[in-house]
């Protein structure tokens, strides 16, 4: 028996990882885990405080600066290095606490329904109509500290509303399938039929809204630190962005200053958009129904043949039997 189960259950576990051969999944995971490991040893990497000056002004790139100098000649790829991890805390950070707070108002407005529904889909439709950059800046312009844990109560605060819309809606069309019907008439509790019964075929959509706020999330906080709304003091992708836009250096021609940081932005939204596209098509089974060739099947499969016979019997009454025939043809 062991030998027999044994090779079920590896196959299964390789079915499992089977998203790994997504070479969009493949692709966003490599860019990702880049950023995520120029964060993680970026300390490590960069030669020079990011913070220090030196003689070498608008330095091109060079060997003793890869990606030149500032007016102030500081060092920009190490800023670049050093930069990275605000950026990417930030944005992962306040991207978890949107989702989760998403999740939550729309499995309770979708399940519950009634009153709770009413309220919950009002205070939704309230952050969906108000434009989330205009309100992103007077909530950061009105907070006393500017620093990460403001910018990231500002992100989570304004980020949620379109992923719970999207949950709730998906909610509403589980709650009366019959697993859930099922699942009421033995008596389960109402949390657990939300996070053990639906929660978990809301996959796909979690991790799209998921991943969609950590790129809403990097936007948003490059842009208050460009506005100046953030904490200036310390770098990141956005600081560098704002310092280059107030030193001139686009008038300085230092297109080294600012081209970096930008890159890195749009680089990190195109790896986290691939992943959301890959998972999506495994996910959701109309795409990997048509995502797939179809496979020819090999062999011999069975095929039953019926034969309606008719019979007198003694009385004279007349019955049908039915005479079934097994046999095998060749699968084209």
């Amino acid at each position: 028996m062991e030998n027999v189960t044994t090779p079920r259950r590896r196959r299964s576990l390789w079915s499992r990882l089977s998203w790994l051969h997504s070479w969009k999944i493949s692709t966003g995971l490599g860019i990702v885990g880049f950023f995520v490991l120029m964060a993680i040893f970026g300390p490590l990497i960069a030669r020079y405080n990011p913070s220090a000056t030196g003689n070498a002004m608008i330095v091109a790139p060079s060997g003793a600066h890869w990606l030149g100098t500032t007016q102030s000649g500081q060092d920009v790829f190490a800023q670049l290095v050093i930069g990275s991890r605000p950026t990417l805390i930030v944005a992962f950070v306040s991207a978890t606490v949107a989702t989760i707070v998403s999740v939550a108002v729309g499995l309770a407005g979708g399940y519950l329904g009634g009153v709770s529904d009413e309220l919950l889909s009002v205070l939704s439709n309230i952050f969906l109509v108000i434009p989330a950059l205009p309100l992103v800046i007077v909530l950061a312009g009105y907070l006393p500290n500017k620093g990460d844990i403001s910018v990231m109560l500002v992100i989570a605060l304004t980020g949620w509303a379109w992923g719970a819309r999207v949950i709730r809606a998906q909610t509403l069309s589980i709650r009366r399938r019959d697993f859930i019907e099922a699942a009421r008439a033995v008596g389960e509790s109402t949390p657990r039929i939300l996070f053990w019964e639906i929660l978990p075929n809301e996959t796909a959509i979690v991790t799209a809204s998921f991943l969609f706020t950590v790129i809403f999330a990097v936007l948003t906080a490059a842009g208050l630190a460009f506005l100046g709304l953030a904490n200036v003091s310390e770098w990141s992708w956005g600081t560098m962005l704002y310092w280059a836009q107030n030193d001139s250096a686009l008038q300085s021609g230092a297109w080294w200053w600012f081209v970096p940081p930008g890159l890195c932005i749009a680089l990190l939204g195109t790896g986290l958009s691939m992943m959301n596209f890959g998972f999506d098509e495994i996910m959701n089974p109309r795409l990997r129904s048509t995502g797939r060739p179809k496979t020819k099947r090999k062999g011999r499969s069975p095929v039953v043949l019926a034969e309606l016979t008719r019979a007198n019997a003694s009385d004279g009454t007349e019955f049908t039997t039915v005479r079934t025939a097994t046999s095998e043809l060749d699968g084209s």
